[in-house]
């Protein structure tokens, strides 16, 4: 077997999924699913392999330092499973008894993992414990053996990293920064201002450890990111600060030789820093939603992403976008319900503000998104915007209807558009837009159910809050009405 170089992401698509055999010999991409663990090619985007077991959801995933071919995968079911990712197979659950937020593991330590789990009796306070994998004959272990190693640290895998050579591992909370030094068994705690003065907001986001050198690299909540040295030393610590997000920093990640630092935030736009200069930086932009992971392939060819809108983008190291896989996108409210396209069998649902989204449950994968409102959407909270609300489908799947309207409660503007399936390009195209089809809210609509012989077959029915149901029927481009 060759040995997989994977990228892995602590969290991605919650979609269904369709299990692939073949493994062809490229790079993998591992991700946490909803209680479920999938395997992707990253070069055709295919979910090679599903791997069920967890009981509740996946909080974390590692390659196992000593086997590149088996993962550790952490659940808030209590347990730490591993895996041979090459064939999907179970090889040990260890039951922990608590639930796991993050994982970590250490090529230094070969018997035990690193978890955060809650306090016990104590509400919303969390600590990071060493977890002793106990070794024996049989699938099913215990591992209640835990050690504490810090104590209030954050919930989020983000907030805890660990340094060169796994000589020391690093905490935020709030404004307060927590270095535990293994060997000499030293903590070091460093704090930040709390005050809020010129916009600015000291609250720590994520952490990341240099790979070679001791340096912490830390986000905050109003776009900084510090540089941490010398804090081996309480009192002689020093920080530099790069600045160019307008917002909190979601996550960052250092490139494997450490020469480079990859932020990530709402801008979505990853930049690139060099040799810790403000000046010295690359940027890869438009890249469609807000950037909540980062993760570095082992051999650092390759870079991902993780969205907001459910989505994984794979970027070369060349700052280039290579590919992408979408999962269902979690849209702010489904106004469609649920609608089956007659031609492709795809669920489709609102999708990205102002868009369906046509999704594939077969191969689990996003087909086309297709934009409706054809507006830009503007991310503002309390601002009135059109917003798709009702979709139709004639029985082949050639004619689509839609209803856009405001969020205006009383007066909304109303749009009703007709879309055509044209073979040539592959898509729907706009045939006919209606302005006010209704004096208020359109309830429902459909497709009289018969197959489209012509456009004289196609009839339209909606219904409205103004009392009234239309027949729409479809006319000459020359027809005065």
């Amino acid at each position: 077997r060759r040995r997989p170089r994977g990228l892995r992401l602590p969290r991605g698509a919650r979609a269904p999924w369709a299990e692939v055999t073949a493994f062809p010999p490229r790079r993998y991409l591992l991700c946490a699913s909803g209680d479920f663990v999938k395997v992707y090619s990253v070069s055709t985007e295919e979910t090679l392999r599903l791997m069920g077991g967890h009981a509740d959801l996946v909080t974390g995933i590692q390659l196992n330092p000593h086997n590149h071919m088996q993962l550790y995968s952490s659940s808030l079911d209590g347990t730490i499973k591993l895996w041979d990712f090459m064939d999907g197979i179970l090889i040990k659950t260890f039951t922990v008894g608590s639930k796991l937020l993050a994982l970590y593991t250490l090529a230094s330590v070969e018997d035990s993992v690193f978890a955060v789990i809650p306090k016990k009796g104590e509400r919303d306070t969390f600590q990071l414990v060493s977890v002793k994998l106990t070794k024996g004959v049989g699938q099913d272990l215990e591992g209640k053996e835990l050690s504490v190693v810090l104590d209030g640290v954050g919930a989020s895998m983000k907030h805890i990293a660990f340094g060169r050579e796994g000589a020391y591992v690093v905490s935020v909370k709030n404004v307060n920064l927590q270095v535990y030094f293994f060997k000499r068994k030293l903590l070091n705690r460093f704090s930040l201002s709390t005050l809020k003065t010129k916009g600015g907001d000291n609250r720590f986001s994520c952490v990341v450890c240099h790979p070679t050198e001791d340096c912490i690299a830390t986000g905050h909540a109003d776009g900084k990111i510090r540089l941490w040295r010398n804090f081996h030393h309480r009192k002689e610590y020093t920080y530099s600060t790069l600045h160019w997000h307008h917002d909190i920093v979601m996550d960052l990640a250092f490139s494997m030789e450490g020469t480079r630092l990859l932020s990530g935030g709402v801008e979505s736009v990853l930049v690139q820093w060099h040799n810790e200069s403000s000046c010295q930086k690359d940027f890869l932009p438009r890249l469609g939603s807000p950037i909540e992971y980062i993760s570095m392939s082992s051999d650092g060819a390759l870079c991902c992403t993780l969205h907001t809108d459910n989505r994984i983008t794979i970027i070369n190291s060349n700052l280039r976008f290579s590919r992408s896989i979408q999962g269902l996108i979690k849209s702010r409210d489904i106004k469609t319900g649920l609608v089956v396209d007659p031609r492709t069998k795809a669920l489709v649902l609102n999708g990205e503000p102002g868009h369906l989204q046509f999704y594939s449950l077969q191969s689990d994968q996003q087909l086309f998104s297709l934009d409706i409102v054809q507006r830009q959407y503007i991310h503002e909270t309390g601002l009135k915007q059109s917003d798709l609300v009702k979709v139709a489908f004639s029985a082949r799947g050639t004619w689509l209807a839609t209803v856009e309207e405001s969020e205006e409660v009383t007066d909304p503007e109303l749009q009703l558009k007709l879309w055509f399936y044209h073979e040539e390009a592959q898509s729907f195209e706009l045939n006919t837009r209606i302005n006010t089809p209704h004096d208020n809210h359109i309830t429902d609509m459909c497709f009289r159910d018969m197959d489209e012989l012509g456009d004289d077959s196609l009839i339209l029915v909606t219904t409205g809050r103004d009392c009234v149901f239309k027949v729409w029927v479809m006319v000459e481009d020359s027809d005065p009405e």
